[in-house]
């Protein structure tokens, strides 16, 4: 349908997972992409795989927490592809999971880093892109976790992605008048390789659990996550900022 038609975009975390759905959705609708995660290889498969469906994709490799990458990513998309009309700040980590008073000082920061300080940096140099195209959309992946839910192991990752909801508001009224919209998506449990469904020692109680949490007794794909993703950027969505949108399948709200 070519929603996306002329946008130039940048997806973090796109080696695999929502960011790697996210990726080829944006480029099959019209998108010209940059595309980053730390594993060239995956990068490279990536970018592959949107050619040979017809879109158009460069692959930059490197870790969110370093603020040199953000400032590549955006030169990248300026240089390449001439401007940037969207970002998808979703590269993120889970972190090691136990109670907070077992946690490694050095496990709290690698999360908080990667989560919200990454989301910053990506936002520092992405705003500007933006404005000199007079508006765009800002992106975040957040969590029902830390939002509308505690979960017991997870204190980092919740206060990270908490965190980005706070980010959102702020950017979404500082930057509203200039046509740049900011929202986070909210994803419930989706069947990514860092999900903790997929962990070596995870057996079939631990799927059936997680599934259980949702309304919808399910786990999400990937590319049920990327077509929220692909509202939130495309014009469909001209009138929605600051928001925390929920794409969990009911995990929210479900108490059965």
């Amino acid at each position: 349908m070519n929603r996306l038609a002329g946008k130039i975009a940048i997806v973090t975390g796109a080696s695999s997972g929502i960011g790697h759905a996210t990726a080829r959705l944006f480029a099959s609708e019209g998108a010209k992409v940059v595309v980053n995660a730390r594993r060239q290889n995956e990068l490279d498969a990536l970018v592959e795989a949107i050619a040979r469906d017809g879109g158009t994709a460069v692959a930059i490799a490197g870790d969110v927490c370093d603020e040199h990458l953000s400032q590549r990513l955006v030169a990248t998309a300026l240089e390449r592809f001439g401007g940037l009309d969207i970002a998808f700040n979703n590269a993120g980590v889970v972190g090691p999971m136990g109670p907070l008073q077992d946690m490694a000082s050095s496990d709290w920061h690698t999360v908080l880093d990667t989560n919200l300080t990454g989301a910053y940096l990506g936002a520092k140099y992405q705003v500007p892109a933006l404005l000199q195209r007079g508006g765009g959309s800002l992106l975040f992946t957040s969590s029902f976790v830390g939002h509308t839910a505690g979960m017991p192991g997870m204190a980092a990752y919740a206060a990270s992605k908490a965190g980005i909801l706070g980010l959102v508001k702020c950017l979404a009224v500082e930057l509203g008048a200039h046509g740049i919209r900011a929202n986070a998506l909210l994803p419930g449990g989706t069947d990514t390789p860092a999900s903790i469904t997929n962990a070596p020692d995870a057996g079939p109680e631990v799927l059936a659990f997680v599934e259980g949490l949702h309304a919808l007794k399910r786990m999400a794909k990937p590319e049920e996550i990327a077509q929220a993703a692909l509202y939130l950027a495309s014009d469909a969505a001209s009138f929605v900022t600051g928001a925390a949108m929920p794409v969990d399948g009911g995990v929210s709200v479900n108490r059965t």
